[in-house]
């Protein structure tokens, strides 16, 4: 089948393969990568319906994605960065607080730092009204260790 198609036609398919495989590693990874190459991939589709140069869609797809990847990935990067919502809970990584339910090693119980209520876990069991020091953040839980 492939055999009978001229070059051409052939290419058309194979950018337009590229364009969708880009385009499947992006939706799966989410880093901003891959979507260039979908993009250069495309301009030489487009070369490819007015020549059967390889070269020169070749040439076209490697620098429009790396143009891309290096101009437009950054600038995407920054404005991604700005609309991320800081919690500032990390602040809280070292810090004392007070054991307000029982933390038994493997479950889960609460503590009390800086007027807030959060579930926290431990390795050991931390009893009522201990001091322990806030170790990590894991998920909406603190990980503890007794002082």
């Amino acid at each position: 089948m492939f055999l009978a198609m001229e070059i051409g036609t052939i290419m058309i398919f194979v950018w337009f393969g590229i364009i969708l495989l880009a385009a499947v590693i992006e939706a799966g990874t989410m880093d901003l990568s891959s979507i260039w190459f979908s993009v250069g991939a495309f301009f030489s589709l487009m070369v490819a319906v007015f020549t059967d140069s390889i070269i020169a869609q070749s040439i076209v797809f490697i620098v429009v994605s790396i143009l891309l990847l290096l101009i437009l990935r950054p600038v995407f990067k920054e404005h991604m960065r700005k609309n991320e919502i800081k919690t500032n809970a990390d602040s809280l990584v070292g810090k004392i607080a007070i054991c307000s339910k029982a933390i038994i090693n493997g479950e889960r119980g609460e503590v009390k730092i800086e007027g807030k209520i959060w579930t926290a876990i431990s390795n050991e069991d931390v009893e009522v009204d201990a001091k322990v020091t806030v170790l990590a953040i894991k998920g909406v839980k603190l990980v503890v260790r007794k002082n």
